[in-house]
């Protein structure tokens, strides 16, 4: 027995004060008996207990397994909240007038008070079964996936059918009567994780992001309270599957229904922890009652009819939708740089009334996912998500992208204690931190980077784990893991625990990663500093980067492990390639420096034209005189195959001895200029060069650079393409009405240091795509679809890569999920549902990478 922890007699005699001191905001009832004859308490929060059934409504249930105290005890304190807190506090009102709230704080009653007074790691009912066992694992005694076993004494027995238990009776037959529910939450412990409800198929559903997203912004609420980022895993195959849960039963009737794993044992210290986590989850839950008017099944206001991104840049994206307009209607846009985030008004970044957006000023080579809601400013109800974009912006005319991934041979972890390190290599997981059994763990990870050029300088870098398991590895608030770069020259045997231990680290790169932010299914980077970049390069050796990965050395009294497990996506248990570690580098390459010279300069006056004369400013009656140049830009690389990253022009003046307020405006001009001064004040400008120089400034610096902006690169570029002659023209302006006989003298001579110079850095990198795949079709191959195509005969071809999308024809490489990316002209989708609709979309790409237009194929159900 622990002290503070209530009894459910206690938990039903605080019920029961609580209604008699608010019956017309709280009622208990029994909904069932359990196999010792113990009620199975329901209790019911509205802000009108008498029409509660008529508003959509939030069920709560706890402690279905006995041994997680956690859900008896967030119940007593949020329905004690929330009864202490409705007539002051409007938020709540507001919501308990829109919804219901139902609990049943203690799924387990026999159960629980076995645990409590007899063996508390007991998870079972308390039912006898013929064989002279107890219990029956009542999260696995539900339809949706039950699995038959004779195994009685296990901890996961599911009974001898479906629904074989009163207490699974009772949540069946309440659910069923009361359609008014729209989200369930089943609270256990533990693991500081949300696991969404799946349908067993390897495929996202309609509102797989509905409820990835209100448990994100759930976890916003925790962290905002205590700093703990909670994880968020739908499980899908190749994950092992929990059998006959009571999660996806509620989810077969169209309830968005999630599992909550809270805290880090199951059954905390009270006052260090359990405090904790129920402050924490309070706000959590106060924010799901928030979601559940919009998806009252009744009203439910319909989502956008689709939702795609119809223009990619390198820092804008546009994106367009459908739907039935009326002036109540408008929608909220929301853009997070990482999956399974929230939208809440943090990273809200449009409400609009039209059907498309463009959002600018976007970074490169960057992930981004936006979410679409369709939101009544009458009523202020908001309809489900559609499915969320992801898109990746196009990388900068200066960059390239690789992304490169671990090696199964060269990947693994190695254990102090255990003697078989060699064979943790490329095999599922690994295991990082410290464990009483294995002692201190270490992961390494060997990435091939043979692709990256030798003269590569690297702008970004991440580095990518994805975490599969934080539910038995009970890691408590201490200690960080730490990705290392190994210094390879001195690092010995990587299978080898001793070696590994003292490799000797060039330097820690990110930010550590601290154990109230370890989560579990969503990606963990490392994003790498200027500096940690550069060590990054110089750390390659034989084509190879090693990292090494570690975690918390030491153990607290009383504690068994401090250890987080990390997919490798090899192995009968890893979740498949695309969760593989990787390391993502955004770069460009050193550059080609030529200085291009004028094939024609002249000044030009109202009354004569100089050739190779720089001499511009104003005439005895003040009129302008201009300067201009032309340049030739035959001599460089083709069109298709370079990029111009760089430019500026070079003038250096002669003495000065103008005391007067005159300026020069370097202007880049769209077409040769006829020597007239009639065709010269008539220009038309594309863009001013850099920023305008005084004569005073000349004196002092008789240099100066005119540099190109964004645009005048982009123009520049373009005029590439025709190997055109491009205009320049020296412009003089006063703030003066007017100046006369004012002119400066410029070096126009034959000598290259000081003469008038264009001066370009230019990168070999190819413009456009290569040609789309041919031939792509959809066959059957042994219960599952196969995709093949036939890939283009080109030089430049590095790959295909294959997305699959059930809701929209995918535009971007990245907008679904990854099936295959290589030379091959097959992949097979291993863990598809055939009886659904879908696109495939087949992308080709160069090594920039460039990706082509997509070829889609639609996959109809038979």
């Amino acid at each position: 027995m622990k002290r503070l922890y209530r009894s459910y007699d206690a938990s039903t005699l605080i019920f029961r004060e609580l209604e008699a001191k608010y019956p017309e905001y709280f009622k208990i009832e029994s909904i069932g008996r359990t196999w010792e004859k113990r009620d199975i308490n329901l209790i019911t929060i509205s802000k009108n207990i008498n029409t509660a059934n008529s508003k959509p409504a939030l069920f709560y249930t706890g402690t279905i397994h006995a041994r997680e105290w956690i859900g008896h005890e967030l119940a007593i304190e949020f329905a004690s909240y929330i009864l202490k807190n409705l007539e002051t506090d409007p938020t709540l009102q507001t919501y308990l007038n829109e919804s219901t709230i139902y609990m049943v704080p203690c799924a387990n009653p026999d159960g629980y008070e076995y645990s409590r007074k007899h063996f508390s790691f007991w998870r079972k009912n308390r039912r006898q079964n013929l064989d002279g066992t107890y219990g029956v694992d009542l999260n696995r005694n539900f339809p949706i996936g039950f699995v038959k076993s004779t195994n009685t004494a296990s901890n996961v027995y599911g009974g001898p059918e479906p629904f074989s238990e009163p207490e699974t009776q009772s949540l069946r037959d309440f659910v069923l009567s009361h359609p008014n529910i729209t989200i369930a939450l089943d609270y256990h412990s533990q693991g500081n994780v949300f696991f969404p409800a799946h349908d067993f198929r390897h495929e996202d559903t309609i509102d797989t992001i509905d409820m990835n997203t209100l448990c994100a912004n759930m976890a916003e609420e925790i962290r905002k309270i205590s700093g703990r980022e909670y994880g968020i895993h739908q499980g899908k195959p190749p994950a092992k599957l929990i059998s006959g849960s009571g999660r996806e039963f509620y989810y077969s009737q169209g309830i968005l229904s999630s599992v909550v794993e809270v805290g880090t044992r199951n059954i905390s210290d009270y006052m260090e922890d359990m405090n904790e986590n129920i402050r924490e989850h309070i706000p959590a839950l106060i924010y799901a009652l928030k979601e559940v008017d919009n998806y009252d099944k009744i009203s439910l206001m319909k989502r956008v009819d689709s939702f795609e991104a119809s223009e990619i840049g390198s820092n804008h994206v546009t994106l367009k939708w459908d739907y039935q307009l009326n002036k109540n209607i408008y929608f909220e846009i929301f853009r997070s740089q990482k999956d399974k985030q929230f939208c809440n008004s943090s990273n809200l970044i449009a409400k609009t009334q039209a059907l498309e957006f463009s959002d600018i000023n976007l970074a490169s080579n960057r992930d981004y996912y936006y979410n679409i809601r369709a939101v009544n400013k009458k009523t202020n109800q908001k309809s489900p998500f559609y499915p969320q974009i992801k898109i990746r912006t196009l990388v900068e005319y200066d960059e390239y992208s690789r992304t490169f991934y671990a090696n199964a041979k060269g990947t693994g972890y190695v254990a102090e204690n255990l003697n078989n390190n060699p064979k943790h290599f490329g095999v599922n997981s690994l295991f990082v931190g410290i464990d009483e059994n294995k002692g201190i763990s270490y992961a390494i990870i060997s990435i091939n980077v043979k692709s990256l050029p030798q003269n590569a300088l690297i702008k970004l870098a991440s580095f990518n784990l994805y975490p599969i398991n934080r539910v038995s590895t009970t890691i408590e608030k201490y200690g960080e893991w730490n990705v290392g770069l190994v210094n390879q020259d001195t690092m010995g045997d990587i299978t080898d625990f001793e070696d590994v231990n003292n490799m000797e680290i060039i330097r820690y790169i990110g930010r550590p990663t601290e154990s109230h932010q370890l989560t579990q299914g969503i990606w963990r980077n490392w994003h790498l500093s200027g500096l940690e970049c550069d060590d990054l390069k110089r750390s390659i050796k034989d084509d190879t980067i090693i990292l090494r990965i570690e975690g918390p050395k030491e153990l607290r009294v009383g504690r068994s492990k401090q250890m987080m497990q990390w997919d490798i996506g090899y192995g009968q248990y890893g979740f498949g390639l695309t969760y593989r570690p990787r390391l993502e580098l955004t770069y460009t390459i050193e550059p080609t420096n030529v200085a291009l010279f004028p094939k024609s300069i002249y000044t030009v006056s109202k009354n004569e034209v100089l050739d190779d004369v720089i001499t511009p400013g104003f005439d005895e009656n003040g009129n302008k005189i201009y300067s201009t140049f032309q340049f030739n830009l035959s001599s460089l690389p083709p069109y298709n195959d370079t990029m111009i990253t760089k430019a500026y022009f070079e003038l250096n003046s002669t003495k000065i001895y103008i005391k007067d307020d005159i300026r020069f405006h370097l202007e880049f001009v769209d077409d040769n200029i006829n020597k007239s001064y009639k065709d010269i004040t008539s220009r038309e400008v594309i863009q001013n060069i850099g920023y305008d120089v005084s004569a005073t400034e000349l004196k002092n610096n008789q240099t100066q650079y005119f540099m190109f902006d964004s645009f005048s690169e982009i123009t520049l570029n373009e005029k590439l393409k025709t190997k055109s002659d491009i205009s320049f023209v020296l412009k003089p302006t006063s703030a003066f009405k007017v100046l006369k006989d004012k002119t400066v003298s410029w070096e126009a001579s034959n000598n290259t240091t000081l003469c008038p110079k264009l001066i370009l850095e230019y990168i070999p990198k190819r413009r456009f795509p290569v040609e789309k795949v041919t031939n792509a079709q959809l066959v059957m191959e042994n219960g599952k679809v196969k995709v093949t195509w036939n890939n283009p005969k080109d030089a430049d071809f590095v790959g295909a890569k294959v997305i699959k999308n059930p809701f929209r024809k995918p535009l971007s490489a990245q907008d679904g999920q990854k099936l295959y990316a290589g030379v091959d002209e097959y992949t097979l989708d291993d863990f598809g549902a055939t009886d659904i609709d879908k696109y495939y979309a087949i992308f080709t790409y160069d090594d920039v990478p460039n990706y082509s237009q997509p070829v889609i194929l639609e996959y109809k159900a038979k």
